[in-house]
């Protein structure tokens, strides 16, 4: 057995750790990076943004083929030329991200739990047939962007810079096969709050948003696009939204919108287990994770339709909120089943705006990160 003197092995660490920083240059080095000749940013109204419709002076482009990935590239954002036959516009092979980065007081630049995006992102890329990205390029890559853009995240509660990462298959030809190019990107949008207003949802009597077997926990782009009829029949009616139930039986509660939900029953809270239909969402364990730390019952199983109605009923119900990355933590003013609606209390002790203030302000670096869930750019 080889025994090091500690005066070498501590040479050793040095030397191990030099090792792991010229691995890290070396990363940043290989990324090409084109400079927009100009900037757009002080064309934009910071005060009066519309969610995901401005976007950054630059992006993140990696391309694969020939079996591996290219060389990344920040180049000045702009519209891409792609062939018509790609597989992306015939066989759906997309999938994408959501994330944010936020400005501290001291103008540093935060991530919150990227970690998890990286993780969750291959789990869908394997999921579609699609390679997976490797970490220096999707993380390592993001944010060098991000040190790029620091000056489009604005400091200030509410403000944020929403990131888009995203892959579609580039390949051409119109079999119906998994392709063998594909394009990676990273895109960047200055946000404030997703939604305003009241939200009032209508449950899913006939629809689905997933079903067993099928892609429903990977983030890709044809469950979304699944959504919109329904949620667009939800609208007429005068719903913002639609509470999604299983596809077998239409009895379980899965999912509000586009976000996980949760279900206040008394001092409970309620959300649906994660499965192959339910999607791992990031502030969905952040907030259970949160719960728990101030104390509050969480429980993750199936809640039944008729459970809820009960509930509503009974005055047992205090509180419906959905939880993701655009959104965080959007409260639900009310809920119609079979015709009937049913509008929520209006509680003093809301365990919706309770957490989504101490999330928001882990997010912001306004209250001690005991988690260490946010990463500094």
């Amino acid at each position: 057995m080889l025994f090091l003197h500690p005066i070498k092995a501590l040479s050793f660490n040095i030397i191990y750790l030099i090792i792991l920083i010229l691995m890290e240059l070396k990363t940043l080095e290989e990324i090409d990076i084109q400079l927009a000749p100009t900037s757009k940013i002080n064309e934009v109204d910071f005060d009066n943004l519309t969610f995901g419709t401005t976007f950054t002076d630059h992006m993140l482009v990696c391309d694969f083929a020939d079996g591996e990935w290219k060389k990344p590239v920040i180049q000045p954002y702009a519209p891409m030329t792609i062939d018509p036959s790609a597989k992306v516009f015939h066989y759906g092979q997309a999938i994408f991200e959501g994330m944010k980065a936020y400005k501290d007081a001291n103008d540093a630049v935060w991530l919150f739990r990227p970690d998890q995006n990286f993780e969750r992102f291959n789990k869908s890329a394997v999921r579609m047939a699609m390679p997976e990205v490797p970490k220096e390029v999707f993380l390592g890559g993001l944010k060098r962007l991000l040190e790029i853009e620091k000056d489009w995240v604005k400091k200030g509660l509410g403000n944020s810079l929403y990131i888009r990462p995203f892959m579609i298959a580039t390949g051409p030809g119109v079999i119906a096969a998994p392709a063998k190019f594909y394009r990676f990107m990273i895109i960047l949008s200055p946000a404030k709050a997703y939604y305003s207003g009241e939200v009032k949802v209508l449950i899913a009597e006939q629809y689905s948003r997933a079903a067993n077997g099928g892609i429903g926990a990977a983030k890709a782009a044809g469950n979304y696009a699944a959504q919109f009829y329904p949620t667009q029949l939800a609208n007429e009616q005068g719903f913002q939204q639609v509470i999604w139930t299983d596809d077998a039986t239409h009895t379980k509660l899965e999912e509000a919108g586009t976000m996980n939900v949760f279900i206040r029953i008394n001092d409970t809270l309620f959300t649906a287990p994660t499965s192959e239909r339910i999607l791992d969402g990031v502030t969905r364990k952040s907030v259970i994770e949160l719960a728990k730390r101030e104390n509050i019952a969480v429980e993750e199983r199936s809640v039944l339709v008729t459970e809820l109605v009960e509930a509503a009923k009974n005055g047992n119900l205090k509180e419906i909120f959905g939880a993701g990355t655009a959104a965080v933590i959007n409260p639900i003013a009310g809920f119609s089943y079979k015709g009937d609606y049913f509008e929520l209390p209006k509680v003093s002790d809301s365990f919706a705006t309770d957490i989504k203030t101490k999330l928001t302000n882990i997010q912001n670096k306004l209250a001690e990160d005991t988690f260490g869930w946010t990463v500094k750019i």
